[in-house]
């Protein structure tokens, strides 16, 4: 059975590959309009569908069907442009005129203090950025990741992403104890942290999140208190033009003793809220985050 899925993932990646060569043949805007309506084709026949619209029902409620699938078929889109972003992340990385950053003099201050920072963002935009846009501005970091089941996929995404790496102190870890150990390492050399905040987790604590309690990620909040980490907001997102704009918001602490991990991630919780509010059509809405 094991050799059977195997295989099935092997000519899935193949797929994919004679896909992405393909594409090589259009100009940029061209394979955007593909690959984004190719996913949009694809995700409105999937199970998933029904499952964004769940998420965006629980976060709009007074939306009516119609404009919620207008969100939800531009996260579809955002999601293919992801994709083709993925395979020219490095290029992409390299080029002024794609990324947009605002609040860069909030990194010239964190520079200055010289301690490590926890970045966190949520799965919105171009996520893949952040890590080698921190890592281009000087900043070593750590960052989980959660693996795919088709290893052939699991180790090009990976490949990518290093390869858009300007140094080799910046590293990325997949989700597990390996990973929190890594990461704890990292902080104690100094290195900074980032996470994506906004998904599943079962070990994690029950958190607030548009009205629904949610398995949430706190772990990271018990190293920010231990060694006096700033937490900063990084919020990411697509601009219509396909550009890609990064905004680093005002930092948060985490040293008042009378305020638990909990109540500290229901103010992150906030923050996402906000950046979902503000630009719904650039989130994932297709995981099952309120279950």
């Amino acid at each position: 059975m094991k050799f059977i899925i195997l295989i099935r993932y092997f000519f899935e990646f193949i797929i994919f590959k004679i896909f992405f060569f393909l594409l090589s043949f259009f100009s940029q805007k061209q394979s955007y309009s593909i690959i984004g309506n190719i996913f949009l084709f694809l995700g409105r026949i999937s199970k998933y569908n029904k499952i964004a619209d769940k998420n965006c029902k629980i976060v709009f409620s007074e939306f009516k069907k119609r404009k919620r699938s207008k969100i939800i078929h531009n996260s579809w889109k955002n999601l293919g442009k992801n994709l083709y972003e993925l395979n020219n992340l490095k290029k992409i990385i390299d080029d002024q005129n794609i990324i947009k950053i605002i609040g860069i003099e909030k990194l010239e201050m964190f520079k200055k203090e010289k301690t490590p920072v926890i970045f966190f963002s949520i799965h919105s935009g171009n996520w893949e950025i952040c890590v080698p846009i921190l890592d281009k501005y000087g900043f070593n970091i750590g960052a989980i990741y959660r693996h795919i089941n088709n290893s052939f996929f699991d180790k090009y995404i990976l490949k990518k992403r290093t390869e858009a790496l300007k140094t080799s102190e910046s590293f990325y870890t997949p989700k597990g104890k390996i990973s929190a150990k890594e990461i704890l390492e990292g902080v104690i050399n100094n290195k900074n942290i980032f996470l994506l905040v906004d998904q599943k987790d079962s070990a994690g604590s029950f958190i607030n999140f548009f009205g629904k309690k949610v398995k949430t990620q706190t772990g990271f909040l018990k190293i920010a208190r231990k060694y006096n980490l700033k937490i900063v907001p990084m919020k990411n997102i697509r601009l219509p033009d396909n550009t890609l704009q990064i905004t680093f918001e005002r930092p948060l602490e985490h040293k008042n003793i009378s305020v638990s991990d909990e109540q500290k991630m229901l103010e992150i919780n906030k923050i996402v809220e906000r950046w979902i509010r503000e630009d719904p059509e650039n989130w994932f809405w297709q995981h099952k985050r309120f279950n």
